[in-house]
């Protein structure tokens, strides 16, 4: 059950998508999503960028994970940097690769980077995605990992600048596969979820980044179109029907640090960081 280090830094072929105002929406609508220009369809939520780089960050992975742990894949962590934000009628190119494979305790992570550009050239995103491999072990590793997000301590001593609580819905992750294009069964299917040690369906991962994006551009009042960098790392699943609330720190420099609980207490989301374009 080797992994393939030798796809390490090969890109995929770009994969091309067009920006449909009703995609947007209905994205949007599936994260009960609160901004009316999200709601509209008018400008693309910030976890939106993933449904563009969905296809070719899924190759970039089978390129290297060996097909036998596929069911034991989770998502680790999201990192999104922004260049322009997306909007309807754009064409969009995207290409990934895999770059990193590292060895921990509990299993493997694979890091891949997409990048998303206009048919010209220019950058619109890039994106980290961390996928973890459950129980996979013995693995040497190597490559490039993903830039870092912690939550330093020091920032999470002082006191928040806001929270948020939110509820997900019974039947949100049936609602958000269509627009995100995930149709992973561990979302859908509570049999096939508890088959792989899982305690149900849970929340996609991405979906509850959503739900945590735009609590903190609540608190932070703030444009969605200054948004520079949004990060978190998933630390525990969400599942339908629970409450969330997500708390905000100041982080210095245009920057905000938080985390999301669910109602039983745990923390769902950690290292979160949202950075923003200073006027």
């Amino acid at each position: 059950m080797s992994f393939n280090l030798e796809a390490l830094g090969v890109w995929t072929e770009p994969k091309h998508f067009t920006v449909e105002r009703e995609r947007v929406a209905a994205y949007a609508a599936a994260t009960n999503d609160p901004i009316a220009e999200h709601r509209s369809g008018e400008l693309a939520p910030p976890v939106f960028a993933v449904v563009p780089a969905f296809e070719s960050s899924a190759e970039a992975v089978l390129a290297v994970a060996p097909p036998e742990l596929l069911m034991m894949l989770v998502h680790g962590e999201q990192d999104f940097f922004y260049h322009r934000p997306i909007t309807p009628g754009l064409e969009l190119v995207t290409r990934s690769a895999p770059l990193g494979v590292r060895q921990t305790s509990a299993g493997v992570v694979l890091a891949v980077k997409s990048e998303t550009r206009t048919p010209d050239g220019a950058l619109v995103n890039e994106q980290w995605m961390s996928t973890f491999f459950r129980g996979a072990q013995d693995e040497p590793g190597g490559g490039e990992q993903a830039p870092g997000h912690a939550l330093a301590q020091e920032v999470r001593a002082t006191e928040p600048v806001g929270e948020a609580k939110q509820h997900v819905d019974a039947d949100q992750t049936v609602r958000y596969a269509e627009p995100s294009g995930d149709h992973n069964p561990i979302h859908l299917d509570p049999d096939f979820a508890r088959a792989v040690g899982l305690p149900g369906i849970i929340n996609h991962g991405l979906c509850t980044m959503a739900f945590a994006s735009h609590a903190v551009l609540g608190i932070a009042e703030t444009d969605p179109r200054a948004l520079e960098r949004l990060a978190v790392r998933f630390a525990k699943p969400v599942l339908p029907g629970q409450d969330i609330s997500t708390r905000a720190w100041a982080a210095g420099a245009g920057a905000v640090a938080f985390e999301t609980t669910s109602d039983a207490g745990v923390v769902v989301v950690k290292d979160g960081l949202a950075r923003f374009r200073r006027p």
